[in-house]
């Protein structure tokens, strides 16, 4: 049940249920890799086998793909759909402007190309995620294992120049590892502390041989929706200004929360 969840993991789950309020019959949906994003596929699953919903759905990593198909989604690549009416995904910071760090999950490349390929992306997250500016959770950078040394050394001097306060850059391991992304990529994770020019910053690591994409998403979230641990959630839009504050019943669905392991 909801009741036996951690606080932040009930903020998770009220964040997820709203989000999938935005669901509609025949949409092409994208989704999102991480906790947070695995409960909005089961409160999604959940409301599809309720209410007959036909959707089409691409996943930003294998394992989200292999959860939506096992509850009963769904799932193609993205060259069948070629575009998306929206996509909901996490993120592991957002700041005012709704600009965003992914990437804890190891999945920034396809989520970023998904978020783009969307008229409309929602992040859901809990009020922890929220930030004055960007920087505090290491940013990272997926790269070519080819060289990733020589991209390493390149990024800590591109980062001399750059208005950040901290330039301390680590190859992500797994089990000892270098972690391998679907892709096959490296990730390198960038403990900045504060990112002063985000825009800046994910246009010049971009720049960098052996950069294939950087965590940082500027200008692509449209809604964010903060859950809190007693249920409340707000939906914020960037485009339209609007903030809306409601509340999630954390009693409903817990059938399918009940062997979350993420």
């Amino acid at each position: 049940m909801t009741a036996e969840l951690s606080p932040i993991d009930r903020a998770k789950y009220a964040a997820a249920r709203r989000s999938v309020d935005f669901v509609e019959d025949g949409m092409k949906l994208g989704l999102g890799t991480g906790s947070t994003a695995a409960f909005m596929v089961r409160a999604l699953a959940e409301r599809v086998k309720a209410e007959g919903l036909k959707l089409t759905c691409v996943a930003t990593s294998s394992r989200t793909a292999d959860l939506a198909r096992e509850l009963g989604l769904t799932v193609v690549g993205l060259d069948e759909v070629r575009w998306l009416d929206l996509t909901i995904d996490g993120a592991d910071e957002f700041d005012p402007n709704l600009n965003l760090i992914k990437g804890g999950g190891a999945a920034l490349l396809q989520e970023k190309i998904v978020a783009t390929a969307s008229d409309r992306m929602i992040v859901i997250a809990d009020a922890a995620k929220a930030v004055a500016q960007l920087g505090a959770f290491p940013l990272p950078v997926e790269v070519v294992p080819f060289g990733w040394q020589t991209t390493k050394a390149l990024i800590e001097e591109t980062l001399y120049s750059l208005d950040v306060l901290n330039r301390d850059v680590a190859l992500r391991l797994d089990q000892g590892k270098p972690l391998r992304t679907d892709e096959g990529h490296y990730i390198l994770d960038l403990d900045l502390r504060r990112i002063g020019n985000p825009r800046q910053l994910a246009l010049v690591l971009n720049q960098i041989p052996g950069v294939v994409e950087n965590g940082l998403f500027v200008d692509i979230c449209d809604i964010v929706v903060v859950g809190n641990g007693d249920g409340k959630v707000t939906v914020r839009d960037i485009n339209s200004g609007r903030i809306e504050d409601g509340q999630v019943d954390l009693g409903e669905g817990a059938n399918i929360f009940a062997d979350l392991g993420d």
